[in-house]
């Protein structure tokens, strides 16, 4: 998140503030202010527009709150991305269908590094590090310059003050709590007095101070602060004060030498379980996994489970592995003991383990005699939470089913460490006992080669390189994959990797290449029993998003396919996420491993019919048409557009309102709408086709994506011919000519423009005819054909005025002006060039403007008027930027760099020249050379000129 390398950082922890390197930067009116607030708080995630309009106004939302949102997000993109055009999609502060995000990376958001100092610190702790405790938490304490976001003010902040307020205070009582046990009594009484007079109900500020005053000597000041702190309670509540303050209270009176010592030991009367399954000896790579659960998990101060999830959804990542190994490497940790229980959550059996069963296991360990065993699960639970109670103990809960099913498991007091491992996200264990998630994805390329090495042998392995990366490629790079293949290669040693690589190509990305003779190794039975524990809605969607040809899909694209409500749509996706079935891997979109892909596609075969199927492709295509049309007409408005049915019924289009939106979903969506082009023609929805295609032509064509345009107009061209739609046809035609064009194939462009003008005319269509006399004009001003590219513009200026359309009249006028420049007319082109300047500006159409601004500085640079020339490219450069158009944006730029040089100004040429250069290379056009060899003759003649001294 940066502006020409500059990181955007935000400070919360007081009075909001953002910085752009060293600059702070003015966020606006105190609402805009309170919008971004609002979002950082939930920095990284989506946040819809009506949670949005919710956590600024509450239950009173003024009428047009979604203009102001929308208002807000804009003057927030400006500031936050001052070098950005509006038109080109935002780095910081993104939208999809999903919502709003402000996206922050690590260390740049000073809450988030506020809960990072906090975790160090509770980790130091529990590895008896206290002095980096102590410094971690002062580090942590001294970000806070006062009230969450003060100043500011809405239901959701007040909110989120209160509760933040209350964290600082509890992460208080941990610091002085380490200062205290290091010796740093006298320096602390003053602050404690003051933090318990500002908070008198909290109990333990109080029982610092007693044990302050106590190691101070102050005896008789301690019992005070009791009984202060009792008449209080007793005043204010009615209640006494907690155990906690009373122990102290009677230990004081007692003079308990524990006060002033460090704890007694632990009590060693109960065995000490050593639970731990056989670790693999090949296990590999996971490092920064292990790192994450190091930190994780360290912090056994507080009873706080660890799940461990796999990203996507999928059983084989290898959970239990990873639970195991780090187990085993951190055992040394936990003296006390180590249980283990397989729960059996997803298990061929199909029978889950019920806790009572689990409890009952845990208790055997600790020589519970049977007699005592209570009948319950509730008293079962209770026992065994007091015989862990004050003990270091680590818990695996292996392959669980549910929150419900762990939680009596769970132990009840600080210094034990909980590792649950399952395909569920266990979101209710987040949000009652305050777990924390880690996500467990796929091996990297890197991991599963040293994977295949450490089963195969390096030799075997080096020895085909490009067999090894198909091996990798095929299974997923899952772990439970690649271990098939590798049992399969391992009996085999005699078979090359080649060949075993060319059995999974056959199997063109099925699950046949990873049956097992064994249920709990056989992929589909275990992809079986995540799917059959699903509702009848979520195993639907499942089947139905192998019809989705991805890359991945958002809500709204999911519920069309579906044909079902977003509400609906929402609540499966959200249990497929939970199922780790399916994978949110930016806010808003989803998707699926390749083998998930794969058993989705048997299951939707064999349960939806083939009617269902066509069905769901076409809501599916007509869901992007429906979205991308208007989106074209936002970046596009005076383009002559086709007729589009209306929505398919089920079919939920995204609501675009601004050209920034259309630009941002176009650039989240831009391999989805490639892929969709090529299903709706595979799948013969020929009208959606070649619609889609015009609809994403703009967008492709201004960003220089010619390849893909070119791909897709293809694609439309066969779908219009085979539905025999003439206009379909000539669309697609002019469509495939203008990629063609721009990657300089001329002859496979003019044929396709010959037929297009053929199909027009036909038709009776002028307009159309009109539009591909301008597009051969284009076509031939690369080839230096000028006067032929003349004759074209003013053939289609004649057709334009003919059925009175002033957009193309406004075009082609610019267009004849500068063939005319070209040809040496320079004070006839400027004739031609103002007039349809005018009008452009009349018409409000800013591409034109910038074309003819353009134009315009051609014209005046060739009369030897540099300084006009170079204030007309600076107003094109400016549009282009607005409008996103990279490829304009750097044949003005290089057009710029001339005229400054003319004018004698060598160094802002170069810089022209030098941005001209970095989006032709990016874009991977041609016309980088020519600039590169101005530039190269610009140094050339730098280094010839005599020295000056």
């Amino acid at each position: 998140m940066s502006d020409r390398g500059r990181t955007v950082t935000f400070e919360v922890l007081g009075a909001l503030r953002a910085r752009l390197g060293e600059s702070t930067l003015a966020l606006g009116s105190v609402q805009q202010r309170t919008v971004l607030a609002v979002l950082l708080l939930n920095a990284n995630r989506s946040l819809t527009r009506e949670q949005v309009i919710d956590a600024v106004w509450g239950e009173s939302p003024p009428t047009y709150a979604l203009n102001l949102v929308q208002k807000h997000i804009s003057g927030l993109r400006r500031v936050l991305e001052p070098g950005r055009s509006p038109r080109t999609p935002s780095r910081v502060l993104t939208w999809t269908d999903a919502g709003y995000s402000v996206l922050v990376p690590p260390g740049a958001l000073d809450l988030e590094v506020f809960e990072s100092e906090v975790a160090r610190g509770r980790a130091a702790r529990a590895e008896g590090d206290l002095q980096q405790a102590s410094e971690a938490l002062h580090g942590a304490l001294k970000l806070w310059r006062g009230p969450l976001c003060e100043g500011l003010d809405s239901p959701a902040l007040t909110a989120e003050r209160e509760r933040l307020g209350e964290r600082r205070v509890d992460v208080l009582e941990d610091r002085i709590d380490l200062d205290l046990t290091l010796g740093r009594t006298l320096e602390l009484v003053d602050e404690l007095r003051r933090l318990a007079a500002r908070h008198p109900l909290r109990e333990r500020l109080r029982v610092l101070l007693m044990l302050a005053l106590y190691r101070s000597g102050r005896q008789a000041e301690a019992l005070a602060v009791f009984h202060e702190a009792r008449r209080h309670l007793l005043d204010e509540l009615g209640v006494e004060p907690g155990p906690q303050l009373r122990r102290v209270h009677e230990q004081i009176l007692a003079a308990d030498p524990q006060l002033t010592t460090a704890p007694a030991a632990r009590r060693g009367a109960l065995p000490s379980p050593a639970q731990l399954p056989h670790g693999m000896p090949d296990f590999t790579g996971r490092e920064s996994e292990l790192a994450r659960l190091d930190a994780l998990c360290a912090g056994g101060g507080s009873v706080r489970p660890v799940v461990i999830h796999a990203l996507a959804g999928m059983g084989g990542v290898g959970k239990t592995a990873l639970a195991v190994h780090w187990a085993h490497r951190a055992r040394r940790r936990f003296p006390d003991g180590q249980l283990y229980v397989n729960l059996r959550g997803y298990d061929p059996t199909g029978a889950a383990m019920r806790p009572a069963e689990a409890l009952r296991g845990f208790l055997d360990s600790f020589a519970v005699p049977p007699d005592r065993i209570p009948v319950t699960v509730e008293a079962q639970a209770a026992l065994f939470r007091s015989l862990v109670a004050d003990q270091r103990m680590l818990l695996i809960l292996d392959n669980a089913e549910n929150a419900e099913q762990v939680r009596p498991l769970l132990p009840g007091s600080a210094g034990s460490v909980v590792v649950v491992t399952s395909r569920d996200q266990l979101s209710g264990l987040v949000v009652s006992e305050g777990a924390q998630l880690l996500t467990v994805d796929t091996l990297s390329a890197e991991e599963s080669r040293a994977f295949l090495a450490r089963r195969l042998g390096a030799g075997r392995v080096d020895a085909d390189p490009d067999a090894t990366g198909v091996l990798i490629e095929r299974c997923g790079r899952l772990p439970l994959a690649l271990a098939i293949v590798a049992a399969r290669a391992a009996i085999r040693p005699d078979v090359p990797l080649k060949a075993l690589a060319d059995e999974l190509r056959v199997a063109r990305g099925g699950l046949d290449a990873f049956r097992s003779d064994d249920r709990a190794t056989d992929m589909r039975s275990v992809f079986s029993w995540s799917v059959h524990r699903l509702g009848p809605m979520g195993q639907r969607l499942f089947r139905l998003l192998a019809l989705h040809p991805g890359p991945d899909i958002t809500l709204y694209a999911a519920a069309s396919l579906a044909g079902v409500r977003p509400a609906d749509a929402r609540a499966a996706l959200a249990e497929l996420v939970r199922a780790n079935l399916v994978n949110e891997h930016r806010p808003g979109r989803f998707t699926l491993h390749d083998l998930l892909r794969a058993y989705a596609v048997e299951l939707a075969g064999t349960l939806e019919t083939e009617a269902e199927r066509h069905a769901a492709v076409g809501r599916s295509c007509d869901h992007y048409l429906q979205t991308a049309f208007p989106a074209d007409r936002l970046i596009n408005p005076l383009r002559d557009p086709p007729t589009v049915a209306p929505p398919l019924p089920g079919v939920i289009p995204v609501d675009l309102t601004t050209t920034e939106e259309a630009m941002t979903w176009y650039a989240a969506e831009h391999a989805v709408l490639i892929a969709v082009v090529e299903q709706a023609v595979a799948h013969r929805h020929d009208v959606c086709a070649w619609q889609l295609a015009w609809a994403v032509s703009t967008y492709l064509d201004r960003q220089g994506h010619w390849r893909d345009l070119k791909t897709v107009q293809f694609a439309a061209l066969t779908a219009a011919e085979r539905a025999g739609d003439r206009l379909g046809q000539a669309q697609s035609h002019r469509g495939v000519a203008r990629g063609c064009a721009r990657l300089d194939e001329y002859e496979d462009a003019d044929r396709h423009l010959r037929a297009a003008l053929e199909l027009f005319r036909e038709l009776g269509d002028q307009a159309g005819q009109a539009y591909t006399h301008r597009n051969l004009a284009a076509l031939l001003e690369p080839q230096g054909r000028d006067a032929e590219a003349l004759h074209h513009a003013q053939r289609a200026l004649r057709l334009y005025r003919a059925v009175g359309h002033r957009a193309g009249e406004a075009d082609t006028l610019n267009a004849v002006g500068w063939f005319h420049a070209r040809m040496g007319d320079h004070r006839q082109s400027l004739v031609c060039c103002e007039e349809a300047l005018a009008l452009h500006q009349l018409l409000d159409d800013l591409g034109g403007q910038a074309q003819t601004w353009d134009s315009l500085g051609f014209a005046h640079h060739s009369l030897g008027d540099q300084a006009q020339a170079a204030a007309c490219y600076e107003q094109a450069l400016r549009l282009f930027r607005e409008l996103g158009d990279r490829y304009n944006q750097a044949t003005t730029l290089s057009r710029l760099g001339d005229a400054r040089e003319a004018m004698g100004s060598q160094g802002s040429a170069l810089e022209a020249w030098n941005e001209a250069l970095a989006i032709l290379t990016e874009i991977g056009h041609h016309a980088a050379q020519q600039v590169q060899a101005r530039l190269a003759r610009h140094r050339a003649e730098r280094s010839a000129s005599p020295p000056l001294w």
